[in-house]
């Protein structure tokens, strides 16, 4: 390749988390946030977030997240209230209540077993 050929990257298509328990971890994701497994071996899961792939890369004395700012994970709702009392029945433990973020969109956030912070994002439905 020349140094004229600029490639140009587009698209994420795999998003990693280092998880200090793999099996935790995939517990949370997989069947109290809902994610399908695609697949899993040695120290990796992969999950289908939609349009990218999310991994979990389990990484032995990893030190939990415990702080605000450096990276988040958002997830698009369709309605936001809805995916909030979803998420809240099956144990997930949010930090606020949804709230205006932009226009008519909304926010919430909490956290996986590892302190990522994780949000949904959507708007509310409309009746």
């Amino acid at each position: 390749m020349s140094p004229s050929q600029i490639v140009s990257l587009s698209k994420i298509g795999v998003l990693i988390l280092g998880v200090s328990d793999m099996q935790k971890s995939l517990g949370f994701y997989r069947d109290t946030l809902g994610l399908p497994l695609r697949g899993a071996g040695g120290e990796f899961a992969f999950l289908d977030a939609g349009s990218i792939t999310l991994a979990l890369r389990e990484a032995k004395g990893l030190a939990p997240v415990e702080e605000d700012g450096r990276m988040e994970v958002v997830f698009s709702v369709d309605d936001i209230e809805a995916a909030y009392e979803s998420l809240r029945s099956r144990g997930v433990e949010f930090r606020r209540e949804p709230r205006i973020v932009t226009g008519d969109q909304l926010a919430t956030d909490f956290r996986d077993p590892d302190g990522h912070v994780l949000s949904i994002f959507g708007p509310r439905a409309t009746t």
